[in-house]
């Protein structure tokens, strides 16, 4: 297979800006984590024109697809966790070729997970179980009940994937099968909305009920990375200020509902500026001591 396919990499590996080349090969009949090809040649690049590029071929009775990703993209993805199949494809991919060795020191970052970027991936998966959360929530209330579960499994899928990383691990494609390992009563959780026999109203109470207590304990945790970027400065912040923050790029979007639950729980205040207008003030944020 890697002597068939070499002429497809072989070129792009003698250009500077290729960091390696990675082979993934399908290892059982049903292979979603090869998009249902027999092999993927994934090529990481140090810029592109187009930060990711596929192209699709076939040989013999076999099908390829090769991937071309640059390292900004490819990082986007494991912080992001918007491609997981990648954590997947770069810890267990056959290395065909390693430019000084960052393939290697891309391996031992995914299992070594560091502290800095575990807390940003951890403040981004709170962020959307705050905000799926009260969707499900506010759904529910209004007796939109599908809508509403549906909004709830997704809570349940970021309160998952905030766990494994928790722990120390990039969230996999099988994250239930990760968290029945590390925390049981989430998985349980995930069961009671999935199997039970209640009716689907039912269901969603009770879940409603049980994600209340799991969003307020993993608070302190969630909002870590938030924490650290509003205390660099002793002055308050404004909301636009945050959204342009660098570090909130990849979760301004939910940004405003996780400053609204940090402030209901006592985590964040919010400092009053005069305005221009007679009775109406500008909001401010400040975390607390």
């Amino acid at each position: 297979m890697e002597d068939i396919l070499r002429p497809l990499y072989q070129e792009r590996a003698s250009h500077e800006e290729t960091l390696g080349v990675l082979l993934i090969e399908k290892n059982k009949k049903f292979s979603p984590s090869t998009d249902h090809f027999d092999v993927i040649l994934f090529i990481i690049v140090e810029k592109a024109d187009t930060p990711w590029q596929v192209k699709h071929y076939e040989f013999k009775d076999k099908k390829a697809a090769l991937h071309v990703v640059t390292l900004h993209q490819l990082n986007q993805w494991l912080m992001l966790g918007s491609h997981r199949r990648v954590v997947d494809w770069v810890v267990n991919g056959k290395v065909l070729f390693d430019r000084n060795e960052f393939v290697d020191s891309l391996k031992t970052r995914i299992n070594d997970f560091p502290i800095a970027e575990r807390k940003k991936k951890i403040g981004i998966e709170f962020a959307k179980l705050v905000r799926r959360f009260s969707d499900g929530k506010e759904l529910y209330h209004a007796g939109h009940f599908l809508d509403a579960y549906n909004n709830i499994i997704h809570a349940l899928h970021h309160l998952a994937r905030l766990s494994v990383i928790e722990h120390g691990f990039y969230p996999e494609v099988t994250v239930w099968n990760q968290v029945k390992q590390i925390e049981p009563e989430i998985y349980k959780l995930y069961e009671e909305l999935t199997s039970s026999d209640e009716p689907i109203n039912k269901r969603i109470e009770l879940l409603i009920l049980a994600n209340e207590f799991s969003l307020s304990a993993k608070t302190e945790l969630g909002s870590r990375h938030l924490k650290d970027i509003m205390n660099t400065r002793q002055e308050t912040w404004s909301f636009y200020e945050l959204m342009v923050h660098p570090e909130m790029e990849d979760y301004k979007i939910d940004l405003g509902a996780m400053l609204e639950h940090l402030i209901e729980k006592e985590y964040i205040k919010v400092i009053r500026q005069d305005t221009k207008g007679i009775g109406i003030f500008h909001r401010t944020y400040q975390f607390r001591n």
